[in-house]
């Protein structure tokens, strides 16, 4: 993300992590602090202490088109580095669940593998509009599946990397601060099912 050091990728791949490391394409390895991240939003920010990075251009994922050529790049089965897939957008705001989670992703036909999450999908023009992270493998019924891989658009979560890049997690997600409870049937209202707001 920055020439300073701030690294963007998904929330699940450093979860349960104990310790991270970055490797340059140079072969440096630094060290790499998790600034925060968000386990709806499936993204997380890394630091590494490191100046001079060449960071990426953020490209606008509102913008892309179905039939659009695209680019990810990542380490497919954890052993095959910087390895570089092509493709193109099959579809724009495509809802998928991931784990219980609803998203809108960018499907892409670009091979997708584990060890693909996290890494940049690139516009022709070299700018960074998806984070890669998921694909189908099977289907609901066993059936295999290929070229359906998915991508969080950039455009989606550019507001939620500089909030946890300042306080280390998401802060304007909105919430009601409200109790609910149960309704039993009242003879007075009439109310027979529902839920009620407590005070």
């Amino acid at each position: 993300l920055s020439s300073d050091g701030y690294i963007l990728t998904n929330y699940h791949v450093v979860q349960k992590s104990s310790t991270v490391e970055v490797t340059t394409y140079g072969g440096d390895v630094f060290q790499a602090q998790v600034i925060g991240g968000d386990p709806d939003y499936d993204i997380a920010v890394l630091k590494v202490n490191a100046s001079g990075l060449q960071s990426a251009s953020l490209g606008d994922s509102d913008t892309l088109n179905v039939g659009d050529e695209v680019l990810a790049i990542g380490n497919p089965l954890g052993e095959l580095t910087f390895s570089m897939s092509e493709g193109i957008v099959s579809c724009v705001d495509r809802e998928i669940n991931v784990e219980g989670t609803p998203f809108d992703m960018i499907q892409i036909t670009a091979a997708v593998n584990s060890g693909n999450s996290g890494g940049p999908l690139f516009n022709i023009y070299g700018e960074v509009v998806g984070i890669v992270s998921a694909k189908y493998s099977t289907s609901s019924n066993g059936t295999s599946v290929e070229g359906l891989g998915f991508a969080i658009p950039i455009n989606d979560v550019l507001s939620m990397i500089e909030d946890i890049i300042e306080n280390g997690q998401v802060t304007t997600r909105p919430y009601m601060g409200v109790s609910v409870s149960n309704a039993s049937y009242h003879p007075e209202t009439g109310v027979s099912a529902g839920a009620y707001i407590e005070e």
